[in-house]
């Protein structure tokens, strides 16, 4: 029996990248998968046929995870259609790097709404569809949390907040069964991110890296399986790197 059968799940910013190796993994698992995406539903729907192609059950439901009002839809089109959740995956996110200089409040409002407010405000509407038996929260952060780089203030600083949020939520929501975990990626190749890591920048994390090469969309994935499964169910609060060895 597949590890994941008859459970579902909502990955947010499943559409490309490692929200999509996410989804796809979790599908593979047995779960029954909502694939959020905020914009591009040629890709999201691509997705769900690949997931479907390959016997598994997914469908696509467009939210902006900024946004409350989306966010309450979000989960009220995953009742709508499965009835129940038992993982949320935190992924949706965005990032802007540059110098102080460049740094505005729009911007700054702009990554912390997405990158913190919205796995909070997803969070607690998922407290809403979990079943007595509890659930998995999965919040997708970032190495650059504990071990940041110039250039990358705000967007480190969300990733920071959404691992202390991974930790106090933890301890508020374990009394209902309900595990909390960061996964931090290192490096990751994926379309979105393929452009900066052939530059100077990607030559020297890859050469920094213990297992010598970039990550995989399905290395993330495979993490996210474990921790939605029964095989986790003594880890929460925990906040684990899968960075092929990077600090």
């Amino acid at each position: 029996m597949k590890t994941l059968q008859n459970k579902v799940a909502i990955v947010t910013g499943a559409s490309r990248g490692i929200g999509a190796g996410i989804a796809q993994a979790l599908a593979a698992a047995g779960a029954s998968v909502v694939v959020n995406y905020a914009h591009g539903r040629a890709a999201a729907d691509s997705v769900v046929r690949d997931i479907i192609g390959a016997g598994g059950r997914a469908i696509a439901v467009q939210a902006d995870m900024s946004k409350s009002i989306d966010i309450r839809r979000l989960f009220a089109d995953t009742r709508a259609a499965y009835g129940r959740l038992d993982v949320l995956v935190n992924n949706a996110g965005v990032y802007n790097f540059g110098s102080i200089e460049s740094i505005t409040e729009a911007g700054f409002h702009q990554d912390f709404d997405l990158n913190v407010l919205g796995p909070i405000l997803a969070t607690r509407e998922a407290l809403g569809l979990f079943s007595d038996d509890g659930g998995s929260i999965i919040n997708i952060s970032s190495i650059v949390s504990a071990n940041p780089l110039p250039q990358t203030l705000v967007y480190s600083a969300t990733k920071a907040a959404l691992d202390v949020a991974t930790k106090v939520l933890a301890k508020e929501l374990g009394a209902r069964n309900i595990r909390v975990n960061s996964i931090l990626p290192g490096p990751t190749d994926t379309p979105g991110n393929a452009a900066g890591l052939q530059g100077e920048m990607g030559k020297v994390m890859l050469a920094a890296t213990p297992l010598g090469r970039f990550g995989r969309a399905e290395d993330i994935g495979k993490v996210a399986v474990f921790l939605s499964s029964p095989e986790s169910v003594w880890i929460t609060g925990e906040t684990i790197r899968v960075s092929g060895g990077l600090a």
